[in-house]
């Protein structure tokens, strides 16, 4: 098994001692607590500095945490929020619905999975925390690009990838898709991504009425849908009712 990475180690080092104390430290105050040379530490910083992680004050010449690593570390903490603050009502949703449960946030032009519910029964299912879904074939992703500009413009100028006949697979289609989730609040997919399954989901909303993720349920057409093949009122209810619930507690007064 290959070794750490010395210069890696060095510089999580510099970072962790800069998070501490006033957070702006000179040259010579990193090199000395760490016991490095200063050329070592200065590269090091430099390093740091170009890809956003560190900043250096022009009157001081001192170094402090700069605004990418900040970013990745609200990132992080905007995840599990997210999770921590579901939690409680995806398994209120599991129990009332039957269903399997799963929250999602965008990641890199995909969903990612950030809470999964195993279905209340004794099947055999597999945990999809951590899983990348496409987006404009899953209701999560729907409700995700519907409320993200950016986001949808992306998949405007991309291929969508088809997993089967009934998957959107063209930007004229994505985009009257989009526009109906507007319109109603909540999205659905019917064997677009796996035959035989279907899903539900609507939008999470933070402060402002930011859509910051989305809950949702899946599970077999025949359970999920009724018998006009459309998914079933009770099931839509109580998706939205638990997307509004994780939202109050988000602080999204309005939903």
């Amino acid at each position: 098994m290959p070794g750490p990475v010395q210069s890696i180690e060095r510089a999580a080092a510099i970072l962790r001692l800069l998070a501490q104390g006033s957070g702006r430290l000179g040259l010579s105050e990193i090199a000395n607590s760490l016991g490095l040379a200063r050329g070592t530490a200065h590269g090091i910083l430099r390093t740091l500095q170009m890809v956003g992680f560190v900043e250096q004050d022009e009157a001081t010449g001192k170094y402090q945490l700069g605004a990418a690593l900040l970013h990745l570390g609200t990132s992080y903490l905007d995840v599990n929020e997210l999770r921590s603050r579901a939690i409680n009502w995806a398994d209120a949703l599991a129990s009332r619905s039957g269903e399997a449960v799963r929250i999602g946030t965008c990641l890199q032009g995909k969903v990612l999975v950030v809470h999964h519910v195993f279905r209340p029964d004794d099947s055999l299912q597999t945990l999809d925390v951590g899983v990348l879904l496409p987006m404009h074939a899953t209701a999560l992703g729907k409700v995700l690009l519907a409320y993200d500009a950016n986001a949808a413009a992306a998949k405007q100028n991309g291929e969508l990838e088809q997993f089967s006949r009934r998957t959107i697979h063209t930007p004229k289609e994505l985009t009257r898709a989009l526009a109906g989730v507007r319109e109603v609040g909540w999205a659905a997919e019917i064997e677009e991504i796996t035959i035989g399954e279907a899903s539900v989901a609507a939008p999470i909303r933070g402060y402002g009425g930011l859509v910051v993720g989305a809950i949702g349920i899946s599970g077999a057409v025949e359970r999920i849908c009724d018998a006009q093949g459309r998914p079933r009122p009770d099931f839509v209810t109580y998706v939205r009712d638990a997307a509004r619930a994780v939202s109050r507690d988000l602080g999204a007064s309005r939903w």
